[in-house]
């Protein structure tokens, strides 16, 4: 009788659930983050996101531009480097304004 208690017990440990642990915070859980004036600091960073995303996107734009340009100014065969760094420079920009995007 003791050995059949003994395995009846062992299976019933063996099938036993370890202690859950409590579930993390979730983010609009906790207390957010203030700046010495009151406001959000989470605002802020968004608006000022906003911000350096706007001043890219005319950089951007005026970049293209001048890409367009210069390319309607060369012939098929022949590029410049001033070219080739604006086209860097626009993907630096897309990639940058890509990044802040993505945080939210």
């Amino acid at each position: 009788m003791k050995p059949l208690c003994l395995i009846v017990l062992l299976l019933a440990a063996s099938f036993a659930q370890p202690p859950q642990s409590p579930l993390p915070p979730k983010p609009g859980d906790e207390m957010e983050a203030r700046l010495p004036n009151g406001k959000s600091q989470r605002d802020e960073i968004a608006k000022a996101d906003y911000k350096k995303n706007v001043e890219d996107a005319a950089e951007l734009l005026k970049l293209a531009t001048a890409l367009k340009e210069d390319l309607d100014k060369e012939s098929a065969f022949v590029v410049s480097l001033k070219t080739i760094k604006k086209t860097d420079d626009i993907e630096k920009l897309a990639r940058n304004i890509r990044g802040r995007l993505k945080r939210y």
